[in-house]
């Protein structure tokens, strides 16, 4: 796979991941770290985060991360499982801060797990997701 930069990676970014509002902050092969502000519009019943949104979040820096580990030849990369512990709440008006490490590369599928922090380090969700290497 050629070198992507951190600029690159921001530069073509998901819509979806957009619309989330994420901001990459560091995209490395071994650490993919982004930030993303709580939006009421992100929201579930009162003002916290909704699951969803965690979820989403985590997924796309898992994904990111198996991008810039992608094997010679590969074409991309699909989440094929996914699961969150959900530890606590992030209200609106906060920052949350994730953070995505490998735990296995293989030629076919890697894993990736990505805590998600309040931006004063309370733990809001770990993922853990499988994705494919197409």
């Amino acid at each position: 796979m050629p070198q992507v930069t951190l600029q690159q990676l921001r530069d073509n970014m998901l819509p979806f991941a957009r619309l989330l509002g994420i901001e990459l902050t560091r995209a490395e092969a071994d650490l993919v770290e982004g930030e993303m502000m709580v939006r009421e519009d992100l929201c579930t019943m009162p003002s916290v985060l909704h699951g969803g949104a965690v979820m989403a979040f985590a997924d796309t820096l898992g994904a990111i991360g198996t991008f810039l580990n992608l094997p010679d030849g590969a074409g991309g990369t699909t989440t094929v499982e996914s699961k969150t512990n959900f530890i606590g709440a992030a209200p609106a008006g906060t920052k949350v801060i994730g953070q995505a490490t490998p735990l296995h590369r293989g030629r076919l599928t890697q894993v990736w797990q990505t805590r998600i922090a309040t931006a004063d380090g309370k733990l809001v969700a770990v993922t853990s997701q499988t994705q494919l290497v197409l």
